[in-house]
């Protein structure tokens, strides 16, 4: 595909995930902005992930950041964390969690690290083992850092400070 039809492509899928009517639309189109993997989409699809209001939509931009691999979305990721971790238990997306989790692994951010060590401590097996392989990506000594310092610090305070 020549470089004229992949920035036209590119420019049709922004169109459809701030002006598509259907949410399948632009969730689609998000997905396929992922897929893509162009930088340029970043800024673009997280001042998007600011305005959607449809939970499938917020989804599929979340696992398109992911895929794009910029640590730009991470901050906007971790805004999206932080709604679902201040819910109580039984009325956060499990599945946004999820795709939060994966997308911050594939992104490799370490300024994540304190945000997702609220979940090494779940009581769901899920979000334990899918933490411990973000933590395994991102930063493979974890768990000697995590013996070396636990005796004075919390978790958070660890990889708060780590950084």
């Amino acid at each position: 595909m020549s470089w004229h039809a992949k920035n036209e492509q590119f420019n049709n899928l922004i169109k459809q995930v701030f002006h598509a009517k259907e949410s399948e639309k632009r969730a689609e189109a998000a997905r396929q902005l992922g897929f893509l993997q162009d930088g340029r989409a970043v800024n673009l699809l997280c001042r998007a992930l600011k305005s959607e209001r449809d939970p499938i939509v917020i989804n599929r931009i979340i696992e398109a950041l992911g895929k794009i691999e910029d640590g730009r979305a991470t901050l906007m990721i971790l805004e999206k964390l932080e709604v679902e971790i201040n819910k109580p238990e039984t009325e956060a997306d499990k599945l946004r969690i999820i795709f939060i989790i994966e997308s911050l692994t594939r992104i490799k951010d370490k300024r994540a690290l304190k945000a997702l060590s609220y979940f090494l401590t779940s009581s769901d097996d899920k979000l334990v083992n899918l933490t411990e392989k973000a933590f395994d990506t991102i930063l493979p000594n974890w768990r000697h850092i995590i013996e070396r310092e636990r005796k004075e610090k919390s978790i958070q305070d660890i990889f708060e400070l780590s950084m």
